[in-house]
């Protein structure tokens, strides 16, 4: 029988509330495949609380470099805001780590493009954390859907509706584009757009617009989009911090049954619904109930994900192209914004002012030119 693989060693990099509140939990339970060694944080008195919540063997740093040169982690969670995860993740590639890495992975499709050369150059990948492509419920949909059990995916609505107040954009980095990247198309709707692409596969053409109604932010607060698939279906996709009554939902209606998904911040089997359409018959409809076994959306159910990929040594999910492919369509959905001109996919390369920056230099929203 062959040895099963040794725990992977493990560094985060940020100790703050997404780390101790979604990694340390996914860590813990795959305790058996990995083992936490080092945290880093500039806040010396986070990093000492995170270190007694996490243990006392974590080996604790203030600099990331200090840390990957003294540790050599096979795996590097960051947490950190999104201004410094492009700089990080290049570091613990060169390093020879896999990365994973909170959304969004970068700012830019340039700064990606810096990642990818450095996966090439290490032979490590770096991955992004969208948790709600994972799990039971999600993984079952995206399989009826490519089977066909559904029937050709034709009109879809995906909605991230979500309330944050003043008091949230009080902090430093948040709502500006240097250190957040974008509004809520960056930082919030882009868990759910991301899983509507897993499920539909490539887009084709984005119109959009964008505006900020309420925050005093150089970013949007809210932003709304026209999406065509490379299939032929066509989409919604509304990206809100403006909406009291949360909600995040996702709506396929496919030829023979709509498919739906609601829920707020995470998802289990039962917040997904099959509707067969009338002429569908009910053996069809019974085939498409929800798996037995519930595996909720998670970073736990993610961190599964990578692990199982490193074990076959292929690409992990969550990566590579498919990152590449979400965060192209946020630059495009800011650039359709911006311009009132629809984007195509594969429009936005090198020398185009949204390949290296989602405000493109755009009169009224470049920097300094909202708030």
């Amino acid at each position: 029988m062959p040895l099963p693989p040794a725990r992977r060693r493990v560094a985060v990099i940020g100790t703050g509330a997404i780390v101790g509140g979604g990694h340390l939990p996914a860590l813990r339970a795959h305790a058996d495949r990995v083992e936490l060694v080092a945290a880093v944080d500039v806040d010396q008195g986070r990093l000492d609380a995170f270190r007694e919540l996490a243990g006392e063997q974590v080996a604790g740093f203030t600099s990331a470099g200090a840390m990957l040169d003294a540790v050599r982690p096979d795996l590097v969670l960051i947490g950190t805001p999104p201004a410094l995860h492009r700089e990080q993740t290049v570091a613990a590639l060169k390093a020879g780590a896999w990365v994973l890495c909170e959304k969004p992975l970068c700012l830019s499709l340039a700064e990606y493009d810096d990642i990818a050369a450095a996966e090439q150059a290490s032979g490590a990948y770096a991955s992004v954390v969208f948790q709600h492509r994972y799990g039971s419920g999600a993984q079952h949909a995206r399989e009826l859907i490519a089977r066909g059990e559904l029937g050709a995916p034709l009109v879809a609505h995906c909605q991230t509706t979500w309330y944050r107040d003043a008091a949230y954009y009080a902090v430093p980095w948040r709502g500006r584009w240097a250190s957040e990247g974008g509004g809520p198309t960056m930082g919030h709707g882009i868990h759910q757009y991301d899983l509507l692409l897993h499920l539909l596969g490539p887009w084709q053409e984005v119109r959009a617009m964008a505006a900020r109604l309420v925050h005093d932010t150089e970013s949007e607060d809210v932003s709304t989009a026209l999406v065509r698939f490379r299939s032929g279906a066509l989409a919604t996709v509304v990206n809100s911090v403006l909406s009291p009554d949360e909600v995040s939902r996702i709506r396929i209606d496919c030829a023979d049954a709509t498919v739906e998904l609601t829920h707020l911040y995470g998802h289990g089997n039962d917040d997904w619904t099959y509707t067969p359409a009338p002429h569908a018959g009910p053996e069809r409809a019974a085939a498409w109930r929800a798996p037995a076994a519930d595996v909720p959306s998670s970073h736990t159910a993610q961190l599964s994900a990578l692990l199982d990929a490193w074990d076959r040594g292929v690409r992990p999910p969550g990566s590579g192209p498919e990152a590449r492919a979400t965060l192209e369509f946020a630059a495009a959905l800011y650039k359709a914004a911006f311009t009132g001109t629809p984007v195509r996919a594969g429009e936005i390369g090198p020398g185009d002012p949204y390949y290296t920056a989602m405000h493109g230099d755009h009169p009224g929203w470049a920097p300094g030119e909202g708030a």
